[in-house]
């Protein structure tokens, strides 16, 4: 995975390392984290190129509602086969999720030579 340094899935974030944990422990699969440094460009060029139609798409429109949302994004396609899909997520998630020191120490995670706090590897926990 590559990741900003900032926002839900920073380098630091507590709760984004449990939650990998959580992934890697239902797969399987050992997920190999590296962050872009802090103040570097983030460009995604997949991301980038799906975000240009959306915008054109929903130009001039006013945005209304989340459904007027959702069928504006849902609604973008190109000449070359963009074909976006979408929905809203209307599940309720917890706020201020505190992750304890335990739950950290319980993390499988492998700390990479190269900027190890920004490079890692988190494995299945051993049981």
């Amino acid at each position: 995975i590559t990741a900003d340094c900032g926002g839900s899935n920073g380098a630091r974030v507590r709760l984004w390392k449990r939650e990998l944990q959580a992934f890697a422990n239902e797969t399987g699969l050992s997920i190999t984290v590296a962050h872009h440094p802090p103040g570097t460009s983030k460009w995604n060029r997949i991301e980038h190129r799906l975000f240009a139609f959306i915008t054109q798409n929903w130009r001039g429109k006013p945005l209304i509602s989340h459904k007027v949302i959702v069928q504006l994004i849902g609604a973008t396609t190109t000449d070359k086969g963009l074909d976006v899909q979408c929905c809203l997520d209307e599940n309720e998630y917890p706020k201020a999720s505190k992750v304890t020191d335990a739950e950290m120490a319980a993390i499988n995670l492998k700390h990479d030579s190269f900027h190890g706090e920004w490079n890692y590897t988190i494995s299945p926990a051993t049981r």
